[in-house]
């Protein structure tokens, strides 16, 4: 009698613990990896300076990134911006995110995916 139930209770805790997991999954499924990028504190820190649409704790230091498509038309301007704005503006206080190494070329494409829809 102990045995099963023992058992049962193992395989209780193995449905609970797959479906924490799936709902993991399938939040991580729903964010793309640039608002992932965008939001993360310790990564692209967007949010610091920037207020951005679905992110919390936002700062102002920056312009708002809100119609970012209408206001960037040529994509790679805005890639350019995030890999090193001390190109275009050497007074910016944003970091040079691609020269530093902070974010990777794959990154900085991601996070621009992300603002283009915003």
């Amino acid at each position: 009698m102990r045995g099963g139930l023992a058992h049962g209770a193992a395989l209780f805790v193995a449905a609970v613990l797959a479906v924490v997991l799936l709902a993991g999954a399938r939040a991580s499924a729903q964010t793309p990896p640039g608002q992932a990028l965008a939001f993360d504190r310790g990564k692209g820190n967007c949010l610091t300076c920037h207020d951005i649409k679905g992110g919390e704790a936002p700062g102002n230091l920056g312009p708002p990134l809100a119609d970012m498509k209408a206001r960037f038309p040529d994509r790679k301007e805005l890639v350019a911006i995030v890999f090193d704005e001390t190109r275009r503006n050497p007074q910016t206080v944003m970091p040079p995110f691609g020269r530093n190494l902070i974010l990777t070329d794959g990154e900085i494409e991601a996070i621009v995916d992300f603002l283009y829809t915003r």
